[in-house]
């Protein structure tokens, strides 16, 4: 069995995506060197088994797994191909998305933003599935120079060097979603944290944790 450890990650970690988004609306993929294992599609976090698992090539070549795999996998294969990144989730989480609606970027009002940018870029629509999409998301996250963006009218796309770093900060942006748009609805006007503050939080991390 190719991608044996990735694909038994995706099946432990389908439990966390399905408390981060409605049904079965999300997708999250592991990759190793030019393949990935990601979500099957249309089927309950909590059905699938290790051999059910998709293994995909970077190029979109379903290589194995007995389910067919997600159908945005155009995107997750978009982004491997762009970036050296280890795992990919996708959301339709509430907050993040409610700002995906609303076509409005993730400003810095917290300095927890740092885990995938100094801003979340939103990406413009497409239909999804589509390789307008992945491309759409690869230059929203190129021009940003950012590890996550939304995307116009649909969710959340969060990539990290590992699938438990990108579920960590796909909570971190949900969370700072939630956060902004409270402030907002209470009436008040979120205040932002400049580049110098933002590189300073930067340079702290560096030395951050055990």
């Amino acid at each position: 069995m190719i991608l044996e450890s990735e694909r038994r990650a995706v099946v432990d970690h389908a439990p966390e995506l399905a408390a981060l988004t409605p049904g079965r609306t999300g997708n999250l993929s592991v990759r190793d060197g030019d393949a990935f294992a990601v979500t099957p599609t249309g089927v309950p976090y909590d059905s699938f088994d290790v051999e059910d698992v998709p293994v995909v090539g970077v190029d979109g070549e379903h290589r194995e797994g007995r389910m067919a795999p997600s159908s945005e996998v155009p995107m997750h294969a978009a982004i491997y191909r762009r970036a050296d990144v280890g795992a990919i989730v996708h959301t339709h989480s509430p907050w993040a998305t409610a700002m995906a609606v609303a076509r409005e970027p993730l400003p810095p009002i917290h300095y927890m933003i740092v885990a995938v940018g100094k801003r979340v870029p939103v990406a413009e629509y497409a239909p999804y599935g589509t390789d307008d999409l992945a491309a759409n998301v690869v230059a929203a996250m190129d021009e940003a120079d950012a590890t996550a963006a939304l995307i116009e009218n649909h969710g959340l796309v969060v990539t990290g060097a590992d699938l438990e770093t990108a579920l960590e900060n796909t909570h971190h942006v949900e969370s700072l979603a939630r956060l902004y748009l409270q402030t907002r609805a209470a009436g008040l006007e979120p205040r932002t944290l400049s580049d110098a503050q933002l590189e300073a939080v930067l340079e702290r991390f560096e030395s951050y944790g055990q």
